[in-house]
C-alpha cells in the first residue's frame, strides 16, 4: 500500500523528532509544508536554549514565516509528532496554517484540553497519523527518566 502525502511528511516530522532525542530533549518534531515543500522544520531545543518556549512547532513556524517573508502561513500545513500544546496551538493559530495534522493525543498537556478555540477557525485538524511511531518514541525517552 503506497505511503499516503501526511505519513510521508509525519515521517519527516519523525526524523526532527530523533534529533531531539539524540540532544537528551523531549522527541517532538514538526515540520511545516506548502505546495509538497517543506519550507520548515523544527524539534525541541527547550534544554539546549535554556528557553521554555523553544518548541518544535515554534521553531518549524519561525523557520516557516522566514523562508515565505510573510508571517501567515496560509496554505501550508503544520506536522506535528504529539498534539501541540496551548501555546503552539495558540501560534498555529495566529499563522493561520491551513491544516494541523499530528501524530499521537497529549492526555496532559495537549491543546484540546483547553476550552475555546485556539486554531485560526479555518485551519482543519487531522490526528493519529503515524501515532504509534509517534507515541513510541516519547515513550521510550521517559521510560529511563521515570
Amino acid at each position: 500500500m503506497a505511503e499516503s502525502r501526511d505519513e510521508h511528511f509525519m515521517r519527516a516530522a519523525l526524523a526532527e523528532a530523533k534529533l531531539a532525542f539524540e540532544k537528551q530533549e523531549v522527541p517532538v518534531g514538526a515540520v511545516v509544508v506548502c505546495d509538497d515543500m517543506i519550507i520548515g522544520r523544527g524539534h525541541n531545543l527547550t534544554e539546549t536554549l535554556n528557553d521554555p518556549s523553544a518548541h518544535a512547532e515554534m521553531q518549524a513556524i519561525t523557520a516557516a514565516a522566514g523562508w515565505l517573508g510573510a508571517k501567515y502561513l496560509t496554505g501550508c500545513t503544520i506536522y506535528v509528532t504529539i498534539e501541540p500544546c496551548a501555546m503552539c496551538a495558540g501560534a498555529i493559530g495566529w499563522s493561520q496554517a491551513a491544516r494541523l495534522v499530528y501524530g499521537a493525543s497529549d492526555e496532559k498537556k495537549g491543546y484540546t484540553l483547553i476550552k475555546g478555540d485556539l486554531l485560526h477557525p479555518k485551519t482543519t485538524v487531522v490526528s493519529g497519523i503515524l501515532q504509534d511511531e509517534c507515541r513510541a518514541l516519547v515513550s521510550t525517552f521517559f521510560k529511563p527518566r521515570r
